[in-house]
C-alpha cells in the first residue's frame, strides 16, 4: 500500500499537458487535480462547471469511490470545445470487522443523533463555499509531525454494521503537540466539542478546497481570522471519538473527501 502511495504521489510531478490544458495531480481516487488552460476559458468536469481565475487557474478532485474515468470539457473563449476522459486508478481499502460491541458504541442514541444532525448541517455549509481566492496555490505541508496511524480509505465493520469510511490521515503524536496550517486559507469553524471530533477547525482555502483539523486538546485560531502555511492553529489532543491522541486531517473538495497524503512525499515527521 505505501508503495502505491509513493507512486501517486510522483505523478504529482507529471503535468498531463494537451494543447492549452495542463493538469497536474494524481489521478486516483482521493486525488487532487491542480489545472491551467487559456484565460477566458470555461472548465466543466462530469457535466458540471468549475471556477476558473482570470489567469486560467482551477482546481478539482475524485472522490474516495470515483468511477473509473471522468470526462472533462474545456470551452475556449472562441467558442471551440475540447472532451477529454480522464482515466481514474483504482484504490484498495482496508477493511476492519469488530463484533461483540455495545450497542451505544455502534449507533448514537436519538439524542445525540440531533445534536450529530445540527453540527453535520453546520459542516455541510462550510464545505459548499466557494470562495475566489487562489490560497491553496501556495503549497502544501505536514500539519502535525508523528506516526501515521491511519489512512484515507479505511473501513470498520462494528457487529456486522458497515460505517462510514475514514476520510482522513491520522496522525499520532502525545497531547500538546503543536498543528500548524498546511496552506494559506480562512479559519471557516473553530469549535472545541464537536460530538465525533472534539476540537475541530475547518480551512477554506478557496475554490471549494476546505482542510479540516480534528480531535484537538486547544485551538488557537478563531473562525473569521486568517492563518498563514505554517501557522499554529491548535495542539493534538484525543477529544470527541477519539480511542487516543492524534490529529485527524481531512481535505475536501466540496463534497468530495481526498486524500491528503496524496498531497505530500514522505512520513510526518
Amino acid at each position: 500500500m505505501i508503495r502505491i502511495i509513493a507512486v501517486l504521489c510522483c505523478l504529482w510531478g507529471t503535468p498531463l499537458v494537451a494543447g492549452e490544458l495542463e493538469l497536474k495531480g494524481a489521478f486516483t481516487q482521493g486525488g487532487l487535480i491542480l489545472g491551467k488552460t487559456a484565460p477566458g476559458a470555461s472548465i466543466s468536469l462530469n457535466g458540471k462547471e468549475i471556477r476558473v481565475s482570470d489567469t486560467g487557474e482551477f482546481v478539482f478532485g475524485f472522490g474516495r469511490d470515483h468511477k473509473a474515468e471522468a470526462l472533462l470539457e474545456v470551452k475556449r473563449p472562441d467558442g471551440t470545445i475540447t472532451k477529454k476522459r480522464l482515466k481514474i486508478s483504482k484504490r484498495q481499502y482496508k477493511t476492519e470487522r469488530i463484533n461483540g460491541l455495545p450497542p451505544s458504541k455502534v449507533t448514537p442514541s436519538e439524542q445525540f443523533l440531533k445534536r450529530i444532525r445540527r453540527e453535520n448541517g453546520e459542516i455541510a455549509k462550510i464545505r459548499a463555499i466557494d470562495t475566489d481566492e487562489k490560497w491553496f496555490l501556495t503549497g502544501w505541508k505536514w500539519p502535525a509531525s508523528g506516526r501515521i496511524s491511519g489512512v484515507f480509505g479505511s473501513q470498520r465493520v462494528l457487529n456486522d454494521i458497515p460505517k462510514r469510511p475514514h476520510y482522513g490521515l491520522d496522525i499520532a503524536a502525545p497531547v500538546g503537540t503543536p498543528v500548524f496550517s498546511s496552506t494559506d486559507g480562512l479559519v471557516r469553524l473553530s469549535e472545541q466539542d464537536l460530538y465525533y471530533t472534539g476540537g475541530t477547525v475547518m480551512i477554506d482555502h478557496g475554490y471549494g478546497l476546505v482542510s479540516v483539523y480534528s480531535h484537538l486538546s486547544k485551538l488557537s485560531v478563531k473562525a473569521g481570522q486568517f492563518v498563514k502555511q505554517g501557522e499554529k492553529i491548535g495542539e493534538i489532543g484525543a477529544t470527541g471519538r477519539a480511542s487516543g491522541p492524534h490529529l485527524d486531517w481531512r481535505l475536501n473538495w466540496f463534497k468530495e473527501r481526498l486524500d491528503p497524503q496524496l498531497l505530500l512525499e514522505g512520513r510526518a515527521n
